[in-house]
C-alpha cells in the first residue's frame, strides 16, 4: 500500500468507518453465501450438512434442463416477464409525472402535505399493502366492490379474476412506491439551473414548454440511471407481493419465477433445483443490466458504469 493511500486512509478514517457496516451487510449476506450455488450442479438433499454439499458428486446442468423442459416454464417465464413489462410501462414513468406535477404546485404548505402522504405508503410493510388491499377490494364490504353495485353492477372478485389481478398488482405497486421514487427526481429537478427558467419566460415559453425543453432533459440522467437498474430486476417482478396476494385460481397468470422457486425449493424441498431456477434467473438479469448499460452509452446518455 503506497504512503499517499495511507495518508488518505488516516485523514478520511471516519468516512470510511462509515461505510464498514455497509461493506460487511454485503460480504455476509450477499457475497458469502454465492458458494453456495454450487448445489446447482449437485444432488444435494435437505439435511445432508455442509460436507455433503461439498463432496457431492456434479450432475453438471441436469437441473437446468429439468427446468426448461417443465411443462410450467413457459408460463412461469412469461407471467414474470410480463407483469414487469406492466411494472415498467405504468409504474416507472408514475414518480416522474408525479415530480413534475408536486414542482408545479405554488403553495409551500400544500406541497410539502403532498409529498409526506406520497411516500409513506413505502414505509409500510407489503404484508399491510397486501391486507389494505384486500380489505378494499373484497367483495364482502370492500369500498371498491360497494362502488361497483352502487353502478348497478354484480361485485368483481378482483383477487380470485384471472382478468383483474395483474393490474391489482401494479396499482397497489405503484401506490406503495410512487412517491418514494419522486424524492429522487425532485432532487433532480432542484439542481436545474433556475436561469434556464428565466430565460424561457422571457422568451415566452409557458409552463408545458418549460418541463419539456428544461425539466425533464434536466432529469434526463437520473431518468437513465433508474431505468437501467429497473431493467436489471425485471426477472423479479415482485415475490413478497404477489406471494402474499395470489391464489390458485390466479396461479395461470400470477405464478413467477421466484414463486416457483419458493414452491420447488422449499415446499417441496429441492434444494439444487430451486438454486438452479435462481440462478438462472440471476444470469438473465445480469445480461439485461449489461445490455442497457451498453445501449444507453450508445445513445449518448451515462450508464451506471
Amino acid at each position: 500500500m503506497s504512503a499517499r493511500t495511507l495518508t488518505l486512509l488516516r485523514k478520511n478514517k471516519l468516512y470510511y468507518g462509515l461505510i464498514v457496516p455497509g461493506v460487511l451487510y454485503f460480504l455476509l449476506f450477499h457475497y458469502t453465501p454465492m458458494y453456495g450455488l454450487i448445489i446447482a450442479f449437485k444432488d444435494v438433499a435437505p439435511f445432508d450438512g455442509l460436507h455433503r454439499m461439498l463432496t457431492a458428486e456434479w450432475v453438471g446442468l441436469k437441473h437446468f434442463r429439468s427446468f426448461f423442459e417443465s411443462f410450467y416454464f413457459r408460463d412461469i417465464i412469461g407471467n414474470t416477464l410480463l407483469i414487469s413489462f406492466y411494472r415498467l410501462l405504468f409504474g416507472f414513468p408514475a414518480p416522474i409525472l408525479l415530480a413534475l406535477l408536486i414542482n408545479e404546485v405554488g403553495r409551500m404548505a400544500f406541497k410539502r402535505i403532498v409529498q409526506s402522504v406520497s411516500y409513506l405508503p413505502h414505509f409500510l410493510s407489503m404484508v399491510v399493502v397486501a391486507g389494505l388491499t384486500t380489505t378494499v377490494l373484497t367483495t364482502d364490504g370492500g369500498i371498491v366492490n360497494e362502488i361497483v353495485k352502487l353502478f348497478g353492477h354484480e361485485p368483481i372478485s378482483f383477487l380470485t379474476d384471472q382478468h383483474y389481478f395483474r393490474s391489482v398488482l401494479v396499482v397497489s405497486g405503484i401506490w406503495k412506491e410512487a412517491g418514494w421514487g419522486m424524492i429522487i427526481y425532485l432532487a433532480a429537478i432542484a439542481g436545474i439551473d433556475q436561469q434556464q427558467y428565466e430565460a424561457a419566460r422571457i422568451d415566452g415559453a409557458g409552463r408545458w414548454r418549460q418541463v419539456w425543453h428544461i425539466t425533464l432533459p434536466g432529469m434526463r440522467h437520473i431518468i437513465v440511471i433508474l431505468f437501467i437498474l429497473q431493467i436489471g430486476g425485471v426477472m423479479d417482478a415482485g415475490f413478497e407481493q404477489v406471494f402474499l396476494l395470489y391464489s390458485p385460481p390466479v396461479y395461470d397468470v400470477a405464478d413467477i419465477i421466484d414463486t416457483y422457486v419458493y414452491r420447488k425449493g422449499l415446499v417441496e424441498v429441492q434444494y439444487s433445483f430451486g438454486a438452479a431456477v435462481g440462478l438462472f434467473k440471476s444470469l438473465i438479469a445480469i445480461v439485461l443490466i449489461t445490455g442497457t448499460n451498453w445501449l444507453a452509452k450508445k445513445l449518448g446518455q451515462e450508464g451506471i458504469w
